[in-house]
């Protein structure tokens, strides 16, 4: 991951609704959630979901497909595991085991979405 990809993925998650949606999102897999139970679950109104989404979109931390009528919005996994590593690419100068801390590896914490951390 590029540090301006970083950047903007830190930027998009740093409010607390948005953090909510990714998290949610991870939480629930690969099938995804449709934006009204979002919205529902975490009582936002539909236009302020949208804002937060589209901010979580353009970072490339969701993406969505449509349904019928509805938009089922998915975390992606890949720039999240992206994000981890890049964050943890440097633990410790690359010596861990100087600070105490077992290996980062941000790839292995989320291998799958199953394994996600809430």
């Amino acid at each position: 991951m590029e540090k301006i990809d970083a950047l903007a993925a830190l930027a998009a998650l740093a409010q607390e609704n948005r953090l909510d949606i990714f998290r949610l999102l991870v939480r629930s897999g690969p099938e995804g959630v449709p934006a009204g139970q979002i919205g529902e679950h975490l009582g936002l109104p539909a236009a302020t979901l949208s804002f937060h989404l589209n901010h979580l979109r353009h970072a490339g931390l969701v993406t969505f497909r449509r349904e019928g009528r509805s938009l089922i919005y998915v975390a992606e996994y890949e720039a999240m595991n992206g994000l981890l590593g890049f964050l943890t690419e440097n633990c410790c100068q690359g010596e861990p085991a100087a600070c105490g801390v077992p290996p980062c590896d941000g790839a292995a914490l989320v291998a799958t979405p199953q394994g996600a951390k809430s």
